[in-house]
């Protein structure tokens, strides 16, 4: 530290605090002082320093003034390219960092900053000034040995963690070059030093197969295996149920019941029947009991509240429960007794449920059917697969019917429809991926989708009238300015949204959505639209769901894999049982706050080391296919480049510098790229033909080229 440096900040602080000082501006401090003018910019240093302390701050007008900035704590949201944001508690809008003002924080820190003078109608923009608390206590890399041996260190895989690790030999834990680690910070560096830290963990070689999606695993610090203590619990459960456990159960086993799942899933937790009945339809969505073998703050419980949802990985499943459980008694598997909470609707012709039970129920599933079962019988009409199931065909039939009917009334009342394209991918036994699909969205799969949005919703209002504690999923209104810059944007493409005074409708995104259809724009505005949507979380309090255009929403239907599911059936169950007395509520009221936030922070982990897997895998895929063509649709323009997805649903970059026939400038307003010379345009949604090559495992990036038509 510059001793000098400090003396002066003393001096002038010493000086601000004299009862003479009044609030002047830098040219008045200097005058006052008799600063030279050439030392002026010495003096502005000093004042920025004493700004990052908060020891001062600057008004609108320009004048220091002695005292206490405004000082907010939040969590740092780093960016790979150095700058970051801090999310503040409470606020909807993120306060920006510039690389400069970080104080040498981590991404995940929580922060105190200070806000500086942000200009008109833009972003905040703030000083970090301390650091409250390290967010990040290990890391996931690449382990790099050093020139002389002695030392080597680790490249974070987390791209937001802009510094190498330094790890001296003997903390090493005997790793090699090119071993995936796990290394435990010691110190986390400052402006002359790296930080430092010790390997915990090898975790393999970076190309031993399964190592790439055990180091995400790590990276978000998903609990992939079991306590000792748990796996005993779940060892000491049955594997069938018993007479005492069916007592006073509504018994359906003599009802026709299916389950629709894809050809993979082993954790079935929802079953159907349906007939017709006057009214319309009696239509029962039946989930697995599975609070009848997780009692509250047993091992069990606690660890699915830990882990609060099953992870669905390219390679692997992590289960939020013991495959014991899982895979086994929970499992609504064919051909067996299972225990079951029914909610059991009449609808009525218009897709309006007019009456429901819910109860506690003993079903039996009579087929276990998949999804592409069930869409060569409904919409190819397959030969074989109708002989097969004739006797079911009718069921389906029906299910159909009541589909269309419930699909129709959500549209009606403005429900949004984000139906982007979903990844598939194929791996062999190593890992490698062999084939990506886009994930096919059929009759079938809107069929479940249907019926489980209607048994959330139903289960949702019935509790909310009875005004006990209860878990909702809620989607807030969109803020306004957001949803005003999306109307701004799409006036370019020649549409328009209406938007009331203090008021955001979801018909109006409904609208947009549908008039966007089959566009070249449809993609870039549908993800535009999405971005400008809060996320979907757990809260005590029913605030309804936008997204939905619903005013009661729940997780009731997977409480095999989602904790807040498997929370509900306990209340449930507690008030089905006469024991929803004063302390039970009472003591409701009580967790529910806190098992809500685990939910959705381990929800959005999940969702995050997921999306994570897929780029890995399809920039795996990729680099196999360096120097291969496709047909691509521009889905993407920007300044640096133009994004082109791949109907394998593949999106990859060209970059400007890779478009060598001529200059190009990017119009922003028309969302185009124009050759300078030739005025060749390149315009969203247009088909483009591109070569590969190259990809970047480290950052999950994939590098295309324009090509010539014919080239494939």
């Amino acid at each position: 530290m510059d001793q000098n440096f400090e003396k002066r900040k003393k001096i002038i602080y010493e000086f601000m605090c004299d009862d003479i000082y009044v609030p002047m501006k830098l040219k008045e401090i200097a005058i006052l002082l008799q600063i030279p003018k050439e030392q002026k910019s010495e003096l502005k240093e000093v004042l920025d320093a004493l700004e990052m302390e908060g020891k001062i701050h600057v008004t609108r007008k320009g004048k220091y003034v002695k005292g206490e900035g405004q000082h907010f704590t939040g969590i740092y949201q780093a960016h790979p390219r150095g700058f970051g944001f801090v999310t503040i508690d409470g606020s909807t809008e993120d306060v920006f960092i510039s690389e400069d003002d970080t104080n040498g924080a981590f991404h995940g820190d929580v922060v105190e900053i200070t806000l500086g003078k942000s200009p008109e109608g833009k972003r905040k923009e703030g000083k970090i000034v301390r650091i409250v608390e390290h967010g990040v206590s290990r890391i996931v890399g690449l382990y790099r040995v050093g020139k002389n041996k002695n030392y080597g260190f680790v490249i974070p895989d987390n791209q937001r963690i802009l510094q190498d690790i330094f790890v001296p030999a003997e903390r090493s834990k005997g790793a090699v070059d090119g071993h995936k680690v796990v290394v435990e910070l010691l110190s986390y560096g400052s402006d002359r030093a790296k930080p430092e830290g010790k390997i915990v963990e090898i975790l393999g070689h970076v190309n031993d197969p399964g190592v790439d999606i055990l180091s995400i695993v790590k990276d978000y610090d998903i609990p992939s295996e079991f306590p000792e203590k748990v796996m005993n619990q779940a060892e000491r459960i049955p594997d069938e149920i018993s007479e005492a456990d069916m007592l006073g159960r509504k018994d359906l086993r003599d009802w026709q019941t299916v389950t629709i799942d894809g050809e993979d899933a082993k954790d079935l937790d929802d079953a159907i029947t349906i007939t017709r009945t006057e009214e319309g339809y009696l239509l029962g969505v039946h989930i697995a009991d599975v609070t009848n073998y997780v009692q509250e703050r047993s091992a069990l419980d606690r660890e699915a509240l830990h882990r609060g949802t099953s992870v669905y990985l390219a390679d692997r499943v992590i289960p939020m429960l013991p495959h014991k459980l899982s895979n086994g008694i929970c499992s609504l598997n064919a051909g067996v007794d299972r225990l079951a909470l029914s909610c059991i609707m009449t609808v009525d012709h218009k897709g309006t449920v007019i009456d429901h039970e819910i109860c506690e129920s003993v079903i039996r599933v009579d087929e276990r059917m998949s999804y592409t079962s069930v869409k060569k019988i409904l919409s190819d009409r397959d030969e074989e697969e109708c002989r097969k199931y004739e006797a079911l065909i009718p069921m389906f039939e029906l299910m159909e019917e009541l589909s269309g009917l419930l699909r129709k009334r959500r549209h009606q009342r403005g429900s949004i429809d984000f139906d982007f394209p979903e990844s598939k991918l194929v791996l062999d036994d190593q890992g490698r991926p062999v084939d990506i699909k886009a994930y096919d969205r059929n009759v079938a799969t809107k069929i479940i989708e249907d019926f489980m949005l209607l048994a959330n919703e139903t289960v949702a209002e019935d509790y909310y009238w009875q005004e006990l504690p209860f878990v909702y999923r809620t989607h807030e209104t969109p803020d306004e300015e957001k949803i005003r810059k999306l109307a701004t944007f799409i006036n370019n493409f020649g549409y328009s949204m209406h938007i009331g005074s203090n008021e955001v409708r979801p018909k109006e995104i409904q609208k947009l959505l549908t008039k966007i259809e089959g566009s070249p724009e449809e993609t870039l505005i549908s993800r535009l639209a999405l971005r400008s949507m809060k996320q979907a979380k757990y809260t005590p309090e029913n605030s309804g769901h936008f997204g939905l255009a619903a005013q009661y929403y729940t997780h009731f239907t997977s409480p095999i894999r989602r904790y807040p599911d498997l929370q509900i059936h306990r209340i449930i169950k507690d008030n089905l049982r006469g024991r929803m007395n004063e302390a039970k509520i009472e003591h409701y009221h009580k967790i529910l706050p806190d098992v809500t936030k685990q939910s959705s922070e381990t929800e959005r982990r999940a969702e995050e080391a997921e999306r994570e897997t897929i780029k890995l895998k399809k920039t795996e895929y990729m680099s196999r296919r360096i120097g291969e063509v496709y047909e691509g649709v521009i889905s993407g323009i920007t300044g640096w480049g133009i994004y082109v997805e791949l109907p394998n649903t593949v999106e990859g970059l060209v970059h400007v510098t890779n478009m060598f026939d001529d200059h190009y400038e990017y119009i922003e307003d028309r969302f185009e790229m124009v050759g300078v010379h030739t005025r060749k345009t390149y315009k969203l949604g247009q088909s483009v033909p591109v070569r590969v090559i190259g990809t970047d495992r480290l950052t999950r990036t994939i590098d295309f080229e324009f090509a010539e038509e014919g080239d494939r």
